[in-house]
């Protein structure tokens, strides 16, 4: 894919950036340069490589994917008004 001067200032307009005709011109050829080192990267064969999130092997931490109330339904209704069997009492707002 090859960039040109037109393509340059539309995504340049898009991009709220206020480009001059020379700033274009070297952007036009410093895309370029950009898309073709991208469609180097494409001709790699990467058959059989895992893909990675960082640079240095990572475990991610877990925890136990237990269900579990908490044991803090005390502690939450602590401060409440009204409460009875660790629910919330309100008024009634709708007839």
């Amino acid at each position: 894919m090859s960039v040109d001067l037109a393509t340059v200032k539309r995504v340049a307009r898009l991009a709220r950036i206020a480009v001059s005709e020379e700033e274009a011109q070297r952007m036009t050829g410093e895309l370029n340069g950009i898309l073709g080192f991208v469609e180097q990267l494409s001709e790699v064969d990467v058959t059989g490589v895992e893909p990675m999130t960082s640079v240095t092997p990572m475990a991610m931490k877990k925890r136990v994917d237990a269900v579990t109330d908490g044991n803090k339904a005390d502690d939450i209704v602590a401060n409440a008004p009204n409460s009875e069997r660790n629910f919330f009492l309100v008024p009634k707002v709708v007839e």
